[in-house]
This record gives C-alpha cells, sequence and structure tokens, in this order.
C-alpha cells in the first residue's frame, strides 16, 4: 500500500489507517505498567498523524503509545508500517513484534501461525534526542512525534514476493537493454513448496523455478532479458514499464524507467544529452499535516514545482514517501534523495562516533532498497553541512560513498557542503554540491558571490578538484508573505526577488556550474526549543507561504527557469 497504483491483486491487504488509541508517557513509565498489552486511554487520534498536530501536544517530544484492535482470518500476516517518528517498539497481543530506527523509513514483520479473531497492536514511539539520535536535536525543521505514514496488514500464502530489485544497462544507442531481476522470497507455508516466479516486462516474460523450505526467506537473481525499441525516461517525458512478478498464490506489481545519467567533465548528461538542473528543494511538511502529508496536497506541490518551471527536486533532508517518489516518475522530474545527517546539528567528534556511523549506513540501506527502482532519482545524498572541514567526516564520508556507489546503480553519489574553502572530503563525491547564504546571513555585500567563486576556482585547482561540476544545492533570502517594501530592505518579498535573480543569472553564466536547488520551495515550521529563533517560528526562505501561496520570487524563478530551458532548447 502506499503507491500510485495497486502492488498486489492475488495477495489480500488490509489498511490499518484511521483511528487508534493513544496516550503519552512523559515520565517513561508505560512499559512497566504493561502498556505494550493495551494502553490506558480512551483517546483517539487519526492515523496516519503527528502528534504535534494535537492542540495540547504542539510542542510535546517523547513519548507517546498507540493501539489498534484489527480482526484477521489468521495465517501468515505480513505488517508494513511506512514511517514512524523515530524510534518504535511494537507488541502484537502484548508479545514484542519489532523494533525500528528512523522515521523516513518503512519497516515489515512477518508473523506465522496467527489465530483467527480480534488482536492487539501496540506501538511504543519515541522521538526524543539523545547523542546517538539521527537527526539531532538542532535541526533546522520541526522533528515532529508520530505514525505519519500508513500501517497495513497483509495474509501471505504460499510462495510471496517480497521485494523487487530491478538492474539493467543500455547499448551505446540507448535503444537496446539488458534487464535482470532480483528478488525477496518467503514461504508462507508450514510445508516446503515448489513453485516457478514469473517476472513479465514489455512483451518479455522470464520463469525461474524455485523450491523453498517451510517460512524460509530467500534472496533470488534472475538471468538476463533483452528488450529493443526501448522507449527512455526523461524530463517531461516520464516513460515507465510496469514489470509483473508472480507465483501460483501471490504476486507484485512494480515499475521502472530506463535512462541514463552521468556526470562528464562540468556536465550533467541525461540519455546522453547535456542537460541544466533547475530545482528546488522542498520539506514533506505542511503546519496543518506535519510530516503525515496528503497525497493530494503532494499532487498540488508537484503541480505548482512544474509550473515553476523546475525539472528537479531535493527531498531535504530525508526520504520522501513513497507515493511522492511514484509521483515525481509519473511527472518526469528529477530528483535528489537523502537520509537526514543534518550536520550543523553534530559536533565535529560525533561524526567518527560508531553508532551513529552504523545508523546512517543502514538507513542508506533501507533507502536503496525501497526506492532503487525509481527512474527519477538521479541523485544520492550521504549527509548535509557536517563538518567537511574537519578529519572526524572522512572515514564516513568514504563508507558512505562507496556504499552508494557500489550498490546504487546509475546515480551521482554527493554530499552538501557548507565549508567549501577548507572542505577535505571533496574525493568523495561526484558534484561539488555548495550550500551558501551570502545576502542573507551576513546582509548584502557588494561581489560577495563573484569574490567567492574566484577564491573556490583558485582552490579546486589546488586540490585537483577542479575537472568535477558544481551545483548550488542551497541559497535563498528570507521574505515574509505579504510584507512588501519600497526600499527592498531584508525580508520584504522585494529584496528576495531581487536577490533570486542576481544568484540565478549568475549560476546560469558560470561554465562549471551544472545546476542550482533554491532554498526552498515553501516556509517551514521550525522548532525554537532546538534552539532556532526564527520569524513566526518558521524558516521564512520559501518562495511561497506555508500554505502554498506565491511569493513574488516565485514569478521571477518561473520567468528564469523558462528563459533558461529556451537557452537549453536552441542549442
Amino acid at each position: 500500500m502506499g503507491r500510485t497504483f495497486t502492488e498486489h491483486h492475488k495477495r489480500q491487504l488490509h489498511s490499518l489507517n484511521g483511528f487508534f488509541g493513544f496516550c503519552t508517557d512523559k515520565e517513561k513509565k508505560g512499559l512497566s505498567l504493561g502498556w505494550q498489552k493495551g494502553i490506558p486511554s480512551e483517546r483517539k487520534v487519526a492515523v496516519p498523524q503527528v502528534w504535534n498536530s494535537e492542540v495540547d501536544l504542539l510542542t510535546y517530544t517523547g513519548v507517546a503509545w498507540y493501539e489498534k484492535r484489527f480482526f484477521t482470518e489468521g495465517g501468515t500476516l505480513h505488517f508494513v508500517f511506512d514511517g514512524v517518528m523515530t524510534e518504535c517498539t511494537i507488541w502484537l497481543d502484548g508479545e514484542l513484534l519489532c523494533s525500528h530506527y528512523g522515521g523516513f523509513t518503512s519497516f515489515e514483520k512477518i508473523v506465522k501461525n496467527v489465530n483467527k479473531g480480534e488482536h492487539i497492536l501496540v506501538l511504543r514511539v519515541d522521538n526524543s534526542f539523545d547523542e546517538h539520535s539521527i537527526p539531532q536535536a538542532y535541526v533546522d525543521w520541526y522533528h515532529y512525534g508520530g505514525i505519519v505514514r500508513g500501517v497495513s496488514v497483509e495474509t501471505l500464502s504460499g510462495i510471496c514476493i517480497l521485494r523487487s530489485h530491478i538492474e539493467y544497462s543500455l547499448d551505446e544507442q540507448r535503444k537496446n537493454a539488458k534487464v535482470q531481476f532480483s528478488l525477496d522470497l518467503y514461504n508462507a507455508c508450514d510445508t516446503s513448496l515448489t513453485d516457478t516466479i514469473t517476472a513479465t516486462i514489455d512483451d518479455k516474460t522470464i520463469s525461474i523455478p524455485v523450491t523453498m523450505n517451510p517460512h524460509e526467506t530467500l534472496h533470488l537473481r534472475s538471468e538476463e532479458t533483452a528488450l529493443s525499441n526501448i522507449r527512455l525516461w526523461d524530463i517531461g517525458k516520464p516513460e515507465l514499464y510496469t514489470v509483473t512478478f508472480e507465483s501460483a498464490t501471490d504476486d507484485l506489481f512494480d515499475r521502472t524507467g530506463f535512462r541514463t545519467f552521468e556526470v562528464k567533465g562540468h556536465d550533467i548528461l541525461l540519455n546522453g544529452r547535456k542537460i541544466e538542473i533547475r530545482g528546488t528543494n522542498r520539506h514533506e511538511e505542511h503546519p496543518d499535516f506535519g510530516f503525515a502529508f496528503p497525497p493530494a496536497l503532494m499532487q498540488r506541490d508537484i503541480d505548482l514545482i512544474k509550473a515553476m518551471g523546475a525539472n528537479a527536486i531535493r527531498g531535504s533532508h530525508y526520504p520522501n514517501s513513497k507515493e511522492f517518489l511514484d509521483l515525481v516518475d509519473e511527472n518526469g522530474l528529477l530528483f535528489w534523495s537523502e537520509i537526514p545527517i543534518w550536520g550543523v546539528g553534530f559536533r565535529p567528534e560525533l561524526l567518527a562516533d560508531e553508532v551513529i556511523i552504523a545508523r546512517g549506513l543502514e538507513m542508506h540501506r533501507e533507502m536503496l532498497a525501497q526506492y532503487y527502482n525509481h527512474p527519477s532519482i538521479v541523485i544520492w545524498g550521504m549527509h548535509n553541512e557536517i563538518a567537511t572541514g574537519t578529519e572526524y567526516a572522512l572515514p564516513m564520508s568514504k563508507l558512505y560513498y562507496n556504499f552508494l556507489k557500489e550498490n546504487g546503480g546509475n546515480r551521482a553519489v554527493v554530499y552538501a557542503s557548507c565549508h567549501p574553502l577548507i572542505d577535505i572530503c571533496f574525493d568523495y563525491t561526484d558534484i561539488l554540491c555548495l550550500n551558501l547564504y551570502f545576502g542573507w546571513y551576513r546582509g548584502y555585500e557588494e561581489n560577495a558571490w563573484e569574490n567567492f567563486f574566484d577564491a573556490f576556482d583558485k582552490r579546486l585547482l589546488e586540490i585537483g578538484q577542479s575537472h568535477k561540476p558544481i551545483i548550488m544545492s542551497e541559497f535563498g533570502f528570507a521574505a515574509l508573505y505579504g510584507n512588501h517594501d519600497a526600499d527592498d530592505i531584508l525580508w520584504s518579498e522585494e529584496y528576495q526577488e531581487r536577490m533570486f535573480e542576481h544568484v540565478l543569472t549568475l549560476y546560469h553564466s558560470r561554465e562549471n556550474i551544472a545546476g542550482f536547488y533554491i532554498w526552498q520551495f515553501a516556509d517551514i515550521r521550525t522548532s525554537r526549543e532546538a534552539g532556532l529563533n526564527r520569524a513566526r517560528s518558521f524558516n521564512n526562505k520559501g518562495v511561497m507561504n506555508e500554505h502554498r501561496k506565491p511569493k513574488l520570487a516565485y514569478r521571477k524563478i518561473k520567468s528564469l527557469y523558462n528563459m533558461f530551458e529556451q537557452e537549453e532548447q536552441s542549442l
């Protein structure tokens, strides 16, 4: 569930979304009081949700409990949790089911021999922080708590297809493809089974015989199959292929798209064609829903981003929901997906902490496992604004870079640096991605950007990195929606508009800048409790306000992006 298309026809699915029992546990006594068997509260909340949308819990950080009673015919059940913020432990009928850390990727658990009847699912959810938290307490967004994405239970029978991994290579003309499938299978029965798994794409079907022991999990890899006359997935031309996997008792529908993405000198090539990335950073957040972002608003955001003339979105600063990535695929936009290591909140020495490095690596594994097949994802992001000018950042960067290069497919691997003149980790990025805010945090300085680029170009020559392209991954200027001033002062829409016009024109004119992502699409809620002190308790750098009302800068960027597109088309 949680996709824009139907994933299963044979498998019985039941959404658990809706009203859950709910209570907070500020003193963390629930475990000792036995709440895992059922919570002592008649309060109900709608799931998906963030508890910070409840009127009495707007600033609550800590532990809360959820309870759901449901009926099942029994058998082997597959529980799927698409996103719980941030650490979660789950019980079924008082028995420990599973635990998970990280709020932006899904997790699942198979339970065999469940009896027919009513059952109780209990979740203990904790969004508090310690020194090993990812992200840390200091973040420039609001760290909501709750079951922020969908919950479902599926009844499994026979040999089941749990997950697909679709790999391909294209010939030099990008007309023909060789495709290979990897599948995670599970035998839901108490007896050994023999079956044939079929994989169908376009007009080709592969048959794979398989024998599995009772309740065995198996990773299966197919032979290659050849496809001809490929329809390429491209910006504005989202050609998608449905892939069907089927056993006697189960099925899985997935999608992919064929394209190439290359970094060559200072250029970025999509399907062999030089492109300029014209993007925006977007938080999957809304003041009324937090991270429990409704699908209808996802489509609205995409419509507004496309109308602005953008061809790319950065999912700052965490994996976005599956529905949103499906919509990005379907709308022919490029996507940058990253995990929530937002570095300003990390003391440099924490970057070398074994627990943090391991947690971050597991987040990368989950992101790749769940999002690999999306053709829109052309960039994997390792981390954002960590202390890459220190030795502490080197082991983490090297480990994550090598992992993503080896396992991430045809994508660039990057991180965003806010220390470009002292950064020592540039060996571990395919593109030099820079977060800089000249004209805002230090006010307006004449020729600040031009002077920076002169100094940065010189440093790149000195450290042997001048061959790589640059993406301006963050730059922006805050404006309060509706605040106008004839004197073009800070916080006015006029100032924001003028500064975006200046920097975008400058970036577009530079040969070694291959793209840019404005900061940011819409204003977002921030946390005063985390140490931030922003007007309205919002990061106001959006070119729209939090309710998607455009500021003057939105229309200016639309004009510039469309002009840049026309120039690109004329080449």
